[in-house]
């Protein structure tokens, strides 16, 4: 789908409010609500956008820690990452695992009630995989500009 401003508007519109009326959208957009209907649809059609979803509050959910950990893998194959991936899949600590360049292999966002449950994770689930070879551990301590809340 050809980039506009009009559509990047929409988008901009839609990160921040997915439940907002169409209505709502055109008038802050500037269209009329059948042109940006058709418009929201096109870029749902085109796979700009994957869809819509709730977000959860962490805290109330009983989960107040994160964090990131960047994992390095012992072993660099194919089969060793696949591995990983599908222990990693299971894994509901785990909220986000991208695979990275650099010295490390994946990065990982982590979100668990606290601390102690923070170390279980890191030493009974981490720690227990063979390919697991090195650990790095960053807490979020605050966040100031997150787009996926």
């Amino acid at each position: 789908m050809k980039k506009n401003n009009i559509n990047d508007n929409i988008l901009r519109e839609l990160v921040l409010d997915g439940r907002i009326s169409n209505t709502d959208l055109a008038d802050k957009v500037g269209l009329s609500p059948s042109a940006c209907l058709r418009r929201v649809q096109e870029l749902e059609r085109s796979g700009v956008i994957k869809g819509y979803r709730a977000v959860l509050d962490p805290s109330a959910m009983g989960t107040g820690f994160t964090s990131y950990i960047l994992v390095g893998l012992s072993d660099h194959s194919k089969k060793s990452q696949e591995t990983f991936q599908r222990l990693i899949l299971r894994s509901p600590e785990v909220k986000e695992c991208h695979n990275i360049t650099g010295t490390k292999e994946y990065l990982l966002r982590i979100e668990v009630h606290d601390i102690a449950a923070y170390k279980v994770f890191h030493t009974d689930v981490l720690g227990t995989l063979p390919q697991v070879n090195a650990l790095t551990t960053y807490v979020v301590l605050s966040s100031p500009k997150d787009l996926r809340a």
